[in-house]
């Protein structure tokens, strides 16, 4: 049985996308040369080379380089957040069916940064997104519980960039080594990926490592810069 390698992983989806090698190296900012290399396992990209490649040829950075496929487009690793049915936009003149709920829309400066209590969605604005009770049930996802945020900054990229959508359950603050968790740092809002450490200490890790090196955190260290987990990730979506 043969073992589809990194290279060859690169070279069978430039192909499907009718892309030379040429064409990837320039969207990347590498030359053609680099392209060879990888494509032969001579070579393996990395840090800003990996996260150009992964968004020439529309792929998960964990797919390229170890072949497991996610269970769906937006799903971030295994269990850490998946995509809970269609999401669709509305406005408060839509009708909602029988099996949905609405869920509000709100910019971070809309979430209390004391408490992070919910504004009611008709105060706060018009967009909400609508998802299935019965399958927010079997997620264990209460809806009074949750609201959907718009991610800021490149930190999670390529699997969170800038403008995505991501559903925060305020309901689970329980920290799970590799889940993806929205954190209050001293009063600003930011989308991590979180580890335990010895002692009640964490690790906060993004996506884009290259450019934003994982932290840690003792115990002390959290308290004194006012480190609190807001809540879980369970949902997100990506416009590419």
């Amino acid at each position: 049985m043969n073992i589809e390698t990194i290279g060859g992983r690169i070279r069978r989806k430039r192909k499907e996308l009718g892309l030379t090698q040429v064409q990837v190296a320039k969207s990347v900012g590498v030359s053609p040369t680099s392209i060879v290399f990888w494509e032969r396992d001579e070579t393996v990209p990395t840090g800003k080379n990996l996260l150009g490649l992964c968004k020439k040829l529309h792929v998960e950075p964990d797919w390229l380089l170890t072949g497991k496929q996610p269970k769906s487009s937006s799903a971030v690793g295994s269990g850490n957040a998946e995509l809970l049915g269609n999401m669709q936009a509305w406005d408060n003149k839509t009708p909602l069916g029988e099996d949905e709920v609405a869920i509000p829309l709100l910019s971070t400066e809309e979430l209390s940064a004391s408490n992070y209590r919910i504004c009611e969605p008709e105060q706060a604005q018009e967009v909400r997104l609508r998802f299935a009770k019965s399958i927010l049930r079997s997620y264990n996802v209460s809806p009074s519980e949750v609201a959907c945020v718009t991610v800021r900054g490149d930190s999670m990229e390529p699997v969170l960039p800038g403008g995505s959508t991501v559903g925060i359950n305020f309901g689970d603050k329980e920290l799970s080594d590799g889940k993806i968790y929205a954190i209050d740092h001293n009063g600003e809002l930011y989308i991590k990926k979180l580890y335990r450490l010895p002692g009640g200490g964490m690790r906060i890790y993004s996506f884009n490592e290259s450019e934003y090196p994982a932290r840690e955190y003792s115990e002390s260290q959290i308290n004194e810069q006012r480190i609190t987990i807001v809540g879980r990730i369970f949902w997100y979506s990506v416009l590419l």
